[in-house]
C-alpha cells in the first residue's frame, strides 16, 4: 500500500521512517512536511535493498494542500543502484512533499529503504545536517587523498565517508574557498546514519575564506566528514586528507 505520511513542521531533529517498502503495484511513497521560515531541507534515502534502486524527489505544494500534478518539482536525486540518495537544499517557508520512487528498471522486486528528514537554520553553526548518507565513499585511508567539490544553496552539504585502520591517522584541511564553509567529523557509533549525542568528534568553523582544519584523528574506525555551507554564496572547495602512521590502534 502506498504510504502518504504527514510529518508536520520539520525541525533540526531528524525524523526517520525505517523499513519501508515499494513494489510494482505501489511504486511510490509520499511524505508531506512544512517549514515555517527559510531553512536547509535535508533528505536521505539509505539502506536500499541489494539489486534494487529507489530515487528521491522534492516537490513544493501549489497551495491546495494535496500532492498532485500542479506541484512544482524542486529537485531530485536519481543515483544509480542501491547507493544512497540525498538532497540538501535551501528553501523558503511552505509545504513540501518528499517522494520516494521505485526505479523499475533497476529493481528486481520489492524495494526496502530508510528515509530521514530534517530542516536546519542556514548561515549559522546550527546549519549542519544530522543526516549521514554515504555520498562520497573514500574507503580506508591508506594514503593521502584530495577531493574537490562545490556547495551552494542547491547543495548545502557534502558528506564523505572513510575509515582508519590500526596505526593510521589523518589531518583534514578544507581550502580554496570563495565564501565561508565549515567542516565537522562524526563517528556514527551505532550505525543509524544519524548524528547522535556524543558522535561529533571535531569541527572547524573558521570565518570567511580561511582554511578549516581538523588535526590528529588517530583512532581506528569509520568516520563521516561533512563540508557545510555557511555563507549563502556558492563556493568551490578542496578537501585534503593527509594520511600518516601512528603507534595507536
Amino acid at each position: 500500500m502506498t504510504v502518504y505520511d504527514d510529518i508536520g513542521v520539520l525541525s533540526a531533529t531528524p525524523v526517520t521512517r525505517n523499513y519501508y517498502n515499494l513494489n510494482e503495484l505501489d511504486p511510490t511513497d509520499v511524505f508531506e512536511f512544512s517549514i515555517n521560515e527559510t531553512k536547509n531541507i535535508n533528505l536521505s534515502v539509505t539502506g536500499i535493498s541489494a539489486s534494487d534502486d529507489a530515487d528521491l524527489y522534492l516537490y513544493q505544494d501549489n497551495g491546495n494542500g494535496f500532492f498532485d500534478t500542479g506541484d512544482q518539482l524542486v529537485t531530485s536525486s536519481g543515483r544509480g543502484g542501491n547507493v544512497d540518495d540525498l538532497l540538501n537544499i535551501r528553501a523558503n517557508a511552505g509545504t513540501y512533499f518528499a517522494e520516494v520512487r521505485r526505479f523499475s528498471s533497476g529493481s528486481s522486486g520489492d524495494v526496502s529503504y530508510d528515509l530521514a528528514l530534517s530542516a536546519t537554520t542556514p548561515n549559522s553553526t546550527l546549519s549542519y545536517s544530522d543526516l549521514l548518507p554515504r555520498e562520497f565513499e573514500l574507503g580506508d585511508l591508506s594514503a593521502d587523498v584530495i577531493r574537490s567539490g562545490t556547495i551552494s544553496d542547491t547543495n548545502t552539504t557534502d558528506t564523505y565517508q572513510f575509515s582508519l585502520d590500526f596505526y593510521e591517522g589523518v589531518d583534514i584541511t578544507l581550502s580554496g574557498l570563495q565564501s565561508d564553509a565549515d567542516i565537522r567529523l562524526i563517528a556514527d557509533y551505532n550505525n543509524n546514519r544519524i548524528v547522535d549525542v556524543g558522535e561529533e568528534v571535531a569541527r572547524s568553523n573558521s570565518g570567511g575564506t580561511l582554511s578549516d582544519v581538523i588535526s590528529n584523528t588517530v583512532d581506528s574506525g569509520t568516520y563521516f566528514l561533512q563540508v557545510n555551507q555557511y555563507s549563502s554564496i556558492q563556493t568551490a572547495y578542496t578537501l585534503t586528507f593527509d594520511h600518516f602512521t601512528t603507534t595507536y590502534v
